[in-house]
């Protein structure tokens, strides 16, 4: 391998990273975005919940759990350490999306662009906003925002991308 041959490589890798960075950011601030819009116009409305449909409204709650409220902690100590673990879980996700070589980094990358967005809610907030109510009737689903869709988006196509490819690799 000569110098031109690693001259390209190098290349190589660094669009790819480019690319999975510029992918990731959309993401980050598709959610962002979100977030700000809905924060900002239940500020000047002074009304926290809209009605949208007969089944979706949008409803600001700040979020001190993870994933759909599940876990909220009013214990500091607590809230860091989960914290810490969702970095640690991030910098997991950075790994796989760096070593999956086919399409599956797509959706590593779909997690971590969710999971950046409401890390950055964590630290920058100390809670995440959440406004997206979907309900039926008087059944009402956790109240989610875009980045948690992001996240439950990639780990459903990851688990299915799981369960075909074993399926393929052994028929």
């Amino acid at each position: 391998m000569d110098v031109k041959d690693i001259h390209v490589l190098i290349k190589i890798k660094v669009n790819k990273f480019l690319l999975n960075s510029t992918f990731v950011l959309i993401l980050f601030l598709i959610d962002r975005f979100s977030k700000v819009y809905v924060i900002e116009l239940v500020e000047k409305t002074e009304i926290s919940e809209i009605y949208i449909t007969s089944f979706l409204n949008s409803y600001l709650v700040w979020n001190t759990g993870i994933a759909f409220g599940l876990f909220s902690f009013s214990n500091e100590f607590t809230y860091d350490l989960f914290t810490a673990l969702i970095i640690l879980v991030n910098l997991i996700i950075i790994y796989l999306a760096t070593v999956t070589k086919d399409f599956r980094r797509y959706f590593f990358l779909l997690i971590l662009g969710g999971s950046f967005g409401n890390l950055f809610d964590r630290l920058f907030y100390g809670s995440v906003p959440d406004f997206i109510d979907f309900h039926i009737g008087n059944f009402h689903w956790f109240i989610f925002n875009i980045a948690d869709i992001f996240i439950t988006v990639g780990v459903i196509c990851l688990i299915l991308a799981e369960l075909l490819y074993k399926k393929e690799i052994n028929e």
